[in-house]
């Protein structure tokens, strides 16, 4: 498995467990900062490497009237903000292939969206950045369907992969979470995370937003460690009920707070048992 550089660490096999974690999308410069901050002392001393997450824009909501953030120029500025500021890498989505290389520039891994995985003039566009780039895997395809996507960044050259798993469709405003896809996706040389926050979302579930069972976050994504996953993506936020996307499928702070010492533990004893 291809061992993949962010800011200071690596990301891979036999390396520390890395969370991707911040709210799902940035609400405002003063939140956004905030949670940089909380987020940044409550990763401090811990063998997890931590990568902030947060979109500028959620392209993807359910409705027309739902929040989506306050757009690329904006949100990139802010992004930046918090990279300088706290010296910690920017994770965040990207949606057209006019967006990419905007993005490339200011954040250290970029991310293109499950539903937009199959996108080759996204993909393509992405990849030609050099950037490093996380696909998330369609909840429409199959873990092996993803051979095709990392070929087509490859082509560009650039081989800083990394794959997510966020659960597959099963039936109507569900999801079901197969662990086999971390092995199957690992075997195609990169490492791969499980999106332990959007696998429990219930897609417009809610008929205007989408729903979700956070309750089922923490047993999730102690099993995709169990199955040897090399990071966790979870979103999370001070307040998830006052959250503008999301609401219904993020973390508090402080249920982070705990998981974090689980997800440690349990990654340790993993890494010495394989």
């Amino acid at each position: 498995m291809k061992k993949i550089k962010v800011k200071d660490f690596f990301i891979g096999a036999e390396m520390p467990l890395t969370v991707v974690t911040g709210p799902c999308v940035i609400e405002s410069e003063y939140h956004a900062l905030s949670c940089a901050e909380f987020l940044t002392r409550l990763f401090e001393g811990r063998p997890i490497n931590f990568i902030f997450k947060s979109s500028y824009d959620k392209a993807n909501r359910s409705s027309i009237h739902s929040f989506r953030g306050p757009g690329l120029e904006e949100g990139l500025k802010i992004l930046e903000k918090i990279k300088a500021t706290f010296s910690i890498p920017v994770f965040t989505d990207v949606h057209s292939p006019e967006e990419v290389k905007e993005a490339a520039d200011i954040c250290d891994v970029i991310q293109i969206p499950a539903f937009l995985c199959r996108q080759t003039d996204l993909v393509v566009a992405a990849g030609k950045t050099g950037a490093v780039i996380n696909i998330k895997k369609g909840q429409f395809m199959a873990p092996w369907d993803m051979k095709q996507v990392v070929e087509k960044i490859r082509s560009t050259g650039n081989e800083n992969i990394l794959l997510t798993d966020r659960g597959t469709s099963f039936g109507y405003n569900n999801l079901v979470s197969d662990m086999r896809a971390i092995p199957l996706m690992q075997a195609l040389g990169y490492p791969v995370f499980y999106d332990a926050t959007h696998s429990i979302q219930l897609p417009g579930g809610h008929g205007e937003r989408s729903g979700g069972e956070s309750h089922f976050i923490p047993p999730l994504s102690k099993a995709a460690i169990a199955a040897g996953c090399n990071g966790i993506y979870a979103e999370s936020h001070p307040n998830p009920r006052e959250a503008k996307s999301d609401a219904d499928g993020m973390l508090s702070f402080n249920q982070l707070a705990d998981l974090l010492d689980v997800w440690e533990k349990l990654y340790e004893i993993v890494s010495v048992t394989c």
